[in-house]
């Protein structure tokens, strides 16, 4: 995703077809990833609470990036050049980058949470495979 949102950014029209089907596949591979993360990392017994509030935080965040980050952008490129509508790439270019960086911050916390998890499943596959070893 972050690619994506470089690539809505860099405003070039070539690219935005590709931007677009790239976002849709990168949309869809996270909404088919979080059932088993919710499952694994939150267990089954409140799955349909825990499921349902991580689905909450796309729309949820959409609509700040979109109502309070976006809008205020546009609204200061307005003022700023004095006109009444805004056309062109440099008026949502900040928002783009903003959403890059944000991705890229959940990637290092992706990475951070795998890191940090790995022992536990290493564990568990050892138990699996070797119950004599297993220190539970």
């Amino acid at each position: 995703m972050i690619l994506t949102f470089l690539l809505y950014a860099s405003a070039l029209s070539p690219t935005l077809y590709a931007a677009t089907a790239l976002l849709g596949i990168c949309y869809g591979a996270q909404f088919r990833i979080m059932i088993p993360t919710t499952s694994e990392l939150f267990g089954l017994r409140r799955f349909g609470l825990t499921f349902n509030f991580m689905h909450l935080g796309n729309p949820a965040f959409a609509f700040l990036f979109s109502h309070w980050l976006a809008g205020h952008v546009y609204d200061t490129q307005a003022a700023k050049q004095q006109v009444s509508s805004c056309m062109g790439p440099n008026f949502f270019r900040f928002t783009f980058l903003v959403l890059a960086g944000v991705c890229g911050l959940g990637t290092f916390l992706g990475i951070l949470l795998t890191v940090r998890i790995r022992p536990v499943y290493q564990m568990l596959l050892c138990c699996r495979f070797l119950p004599s070893a297993c220190k539970l």
